[in-house]
């Protein structure tokens, strides 16, 4: 489903974050990516998601080079094929979590009944099926991060790509939110990346990757030489 060849990658002030970085990740698998702060695993999922653009190699989305796209040909792939749960939930202020989570399925051309249904079901597995008519000013930032991720989540895309997604939630609800999360990769045959600091968030994955000036290399990797596909 997604494949990174060759990615390289530099801040404006000049320092390279990441530096020849290549990975190839199929349908139904489920990766984490651990890492210290400062070494790009946000930026990783900004260009995966393209938000950003790599300053050389290409990021391939179910064969399709995104560089080849336009920006309307890559904005209807990432509204079809893509879940992304921000940092910062980026829940619309104006619309109810109803609204809020049912949104990729109305750009999406979905039926009304589906609609109604898919985000009636989304808003049960993430414990907010009494919150659907509040507004985003009214519940905590935990609950606003459910939103986020019933909102990745209820459209099911082909990638999913999280960024932090259980940092303010208690242990008891991070695991189940995780399991749902798994549950839908794999029920849905999708593909999913979660960037966490959380070493009981990242065991939920099929494995942990850790993201070094190295490239990315299996947890226990005890050498750089181990990195997985470094090409």
């Amino acid at each position: 489903m997604l494949e990174l060849r060759g990615i390289n990658k530099s801040y404006v002030n000049g320092r390279q974050v990441l530096a020849d970085l290549s990975y190839t990740l199929g349908a139904g698998e489920y990766v984490a990516v651990m890492g210290e702060s400062g070494v790009g695993k946000s930026t990783l999922l900004n260009l995966i998601a393209g938000l950003d653009t790599p300053d050389t190699g290409e990021i391939l989305i179910g064969g399709t080079a995104m560089s080849s796209l336009d920006d309307d040909a890559a904005t209807r792939l990432r509204r079809k094929e893509f879940g992304f749960v921000f940092q910062a939930f980026h829940i619309l202020p104006h619309l109810t979590l109803r609204q809020n989570i049912a949104l990729p399925l109305l750009l999406n051309g979905a039926s009304r009944k589906h609609t109604e249904d898919r985000t009636e079901q989304m808003l049960g597995a993430v414990g907010l099926h009494g919150r659907a008519q509040h507004f985003p000013r009214q519940l905590s930032g935990g609950e606003l991060q459910r939103v986020a991720i019933a909102r990745a989540l209820v459209h099911c895309p082909k990638l999913i790509l999280a960024d932090e997604p259980t940092g303010n939630l208690d242990p008891d609800t991070a695991h189940d939110i995780l399991m749902l999360m798994r549950g839908e990769i794999k029920a849905n045959g999708a593909s999913g990346i979660i960037v966490t600091h959380s070493h009981a968030a990242a065991a939920t994955a099929d494995r942990v990757l850790v993201l070094t000036k190295n490239g990315l290399r299996p947890e226990d990797a005890a050498h750089p030489a181990n990195s997985l596909q470094r090409r």
